[in-house]
């Protein structure tokens, strides 16, 4: 089945209209995802880490 080239769910519809009335959405997103995800990371402190882990049991439930 071949959709019409011009169609938009009403999700697009209601994002798109919600863009235009709010016109700083994009910028406060970026902000956000500038808050938890794009942060420099430290390969020194990394490597720690990894030097530092544990490995697992194979069963970690089993108490002997």
């Amino acid at each position: 089945m071949i959709m019409a080239q011009h169609y938009e769910s009403a999700i697009t519809q209601f994002i798109k209209a919600y863009k235009t009335s709010h016109p700083d959405t994009e910028k406060r997103q970026l902000e956000g995802r500038a808050l938890l995800w794009d942060k420099q990371q430290d390969t020194e402190q990394l490597e720690q880490f990894k030097a530092a882990r544990v490995p697992q049991k194979p069963y970690v439930y089993q108490t002997n």
